[in-house]
C-alpha cells in the first residue's frame, strides 16, 4: 500500500542536528496518522507515494520543523513561587503554572523549566527543537488504512511531535 492521506504509517528513525549529533532513535516502530496531527507537513509531503521498507532521508529547516527560538517566549518567574522540587528541563502546561505567575505569562502554552536560579525561574515557551535545523533518517516499516476513529481525532496515539506536560510535583504525563 502507498502512502497517502488518511492512512496510518509505522516509521523507525534515527533524528540528528545539523552538527550530526544524535538527538533521538526510534528503533521500534510507532504508529502516525498521514493527514492528521501526528506528523510536520513536511514528513507527510515527503511520505506521500511511498511504501513499506522505504528510507528517507530529511533535512529541515526550523521553519520546517518546529520553528525558530523565539526570545519572547522566555519568562522569569520569581523562584518561590515554584515547588522545592522543580528541576531544569520538566515541562509545565500553562494551566498548572502557580497563580501567582505573571498575568502575561499565557496559560494556553506548554513551558520547558529552562534555568532555576536562587530569585527566579525561567521558563521557556519554544518547543525544545525550536531554532534547530533536523536530520532526519527514516524508514517506513508498514502502511495501513486509518480507521473512521483515528481519522476523527486526527491522530493515532500521543506522537513524538507533541510535547506532553508535566505538573511539577509529579512525575506524570499528561
Amino acid at each position: 500500500m502507498e502512502i497517502t492521506r488518511r492512512c496510518v504509517v509505522a516509521l523507525t528513525w534515527t533524528l540528528k542536528d545539523s552538527l550530526g549529533e544524535e538527538l533521538d532513535v526510534l528503533d521500534e516502530p510507532v504508529e502516525f496518522l498521514v493527514g492528521g496531527d501526528d506528523l510536520l507537513p513536511r514528513i507527510e509531503e515527503a511520505l506521500q507515494a511511498h511504501g513499506a521498507g522505504a528510507t528517507l532521508a530529511l533535512h529541515l529547516e526550523p521553519e520546517e520543523a518546529f520553528g525558530d527560538f523565539d526570545e519572547q517566549l522566555l519568562w522569569l518567574e520569581p523562584r518561590s513561587l515554584f515547588p522545592a522540587d522543580i528541576e531544569e528541563g520538566m515541562r509545565i502546561d500553562g494551566l498548572a503554572l502557580p497563580a501567582a505567575c505573571s498575568p502575561d505569562v499565557p496559560r494556553s502554552a506548554c513551558y520547558t523549566v529552562a534555568g532555576i536560579y536562587p530569585e527566579h525561574v525561567v521558563l521557556d515557551g519554544n518547543h525544545p527543537l525550536a531554532g534547530i535545523a533536523l536530520r532526519l533518517q527514516l524508514t517506513v516499516q508498514a502502511v495501513r488504512a486509518a480507521t473512521d476513529e483515528e481519522i476523527g481525532r486526527g491522530s493515532v496515539g500521543p506522537g513524538f511531535f507533541r510535547m506532553p506536560p508535566q505538573v511539577p510535583g509529579s512525575a506524570r504525563q499528561h
